[in-house]
């Protein structure tokens, strides 16, 4: 009887710790899936010193603020600050950025709160670029997008720029600068929850389950304006959805390229690498699995619909990728592995290339511009050139 005692008060302990499994699991699902949030607004400007030929803002030394590269700084009074390359040493634990330009005189000042940010440009005016705002029309409502024209003549290949999860379509146009100089037409698109598209449910992502819809639907709205073949342009989670899109039969024979920055190839890995970012144990990550695939735990988790996280692990679907692949990923990148990325391009030599950065996620364009540019127009010149 003692020992039934023993087995009973371990099973009940084995129990209740299953239980917190589960719950650490669901609330796991429930942030990596959760609607388009607020930016934080996490830095405050030290100072801005205009006494030199260009101003310096004066911000506290963090990674991210001391890496040299192209940045902004978004304030929360609605001000953009475009930053140079270079990181000026200040006393104190600071440094300095020097301001390239303002969005509006008097904005940037001591004491307001800023979020850093890789999105360069605001508007594709701010890029240098023509846009037309136009609607996709979608299986859930009319996602808006920019349609951009090229610098010089036109051609049938277009370039579809996606954007990554919690990001904006403004954060692509770092790309579609390359594609218009390419004179490749763009379509810069939204899709539903993104916090621009149609909203959906609850305004959970679905980690482009269902997004890659709304993608496909940019694609025939693209077809029906002349388009015949197409360029995908993906960021992190944009990656994602363009690589489903390059495997669906009804599209698939229509796209002669990818480009891929800091793309998310395996949604389980990149899971598991976020949670240890974020101090938990690596392992974890995996209690989200049964949350996002089965389709009862979704709905309690908010979701639409199940992600099925099986169909996104391209290492596990390396054999189905054979359209020519660019990807850029930064070697410091601790939200999209790029051990996968390597993996990957190992696994299929022939269809992936990878150019690897010194920059963290999708920041490999602000490290290095120059080389980031060159390496997309040459891949752009074989991926559109005429068969």
């Amino acid at each position: 009887m003692r020992a039934l005692k023993v087995l009973g008060v371990l099973g009940a302990v084995a129990g209740v710790g299953a239980a917190a499994l589960g719950a650490l699991g669901y609330v796991i699902a429930r942030q990596v899936t959760a609607p388009a949030a607020p930016r934080r607004f996490d830095l405050v400007v030290r100072a801005v010193d205009r006494m030199r030929e260009r101003p310096v803002v004066i911000l506290d030394r963090t990674s991210q603020t001391a890496t040299p590269g192209l940045f902004n700084l978004i304030l929360e009074n609605g001000g953009w600050v475009q930053l140079g390359v270079a990181v000026h040493d200040v006393a104190g634990g600071r440094v300095g950025r020097d301001v390239v330009s303002e969005s509006a005189p008097g904005l940037l000042a001591s004491g307001v709160r800023a979020s850093w940010s890789g999105i360069y440009f605001q508007t594709p005016k701010d890029a240098g670029l023509e846009a037309v705002d136009v609607e996709v029309p979608t299986a859930v409502g009319p996602a808006p997008a920019w349609l951009i024209g090229p610098q010089r003549t036109s051609s049938n290949t277009w370039a579809i720029h996606i954007h990554g999860l919690g990001s904006s379509r403004a954060g692509t146009l770092r790309g579609v600068q390359v594609a218009a100089a390419a004179r490749l037409t763009s379509l810069v698109v939204t899709y539903r929850n993104d916090g621009e598209g149609p909203v959906v449910g609850a305004g959970r992502s679905t980690l482009g389950s269902m997004e890659t819809n709304d993608v496909e639907a940019a694609v025939r709205f693209a077809s029906e304006r002349g388009a015949r073949r197409f360029i995908l342009f993906g960021w992190s989670m944009g990656a994602t959805i363009a690589l489903q899109l390059a495997a669906r039969p009804d599209v698939r024979d229509q796209i002669v390229g990818l480009v891929l920055e800091s793309p998310v190839l395996d949604w389980v890995e990149t899971i598991k690498a976020n949670c240890t970012r974020s101090g938990l144990p690596r392992w974890v990550g995996a209690l989200a699995v049964p949350w996002l695939d089965s389709p009862g735990l979704a709905r309690l988790v908010g979701l639409e619909s199940r992600v099925m996280t099986h169909r996104f692990d391209w290492i596990a679907r390396a054999g189905e990728l054979s359209v020519p692949t660019l990807v850029l990923h930064g070697e410091f990148d601790t939200s999209a592995p790029v051990n996968v990325v390597k993996r990957l391009s190992g696994l299929v030599p022939d269809a992936v290339r990878v150019e690897a950065f010194e920059a963290d996620h999708t920041m490999t364009w602000n490290v290095d511009r120059d080389r980031w540019e060159a390496l997309i127009a040459e891949r752009l010149r074989r991926m559109s050139a005429p068969v």
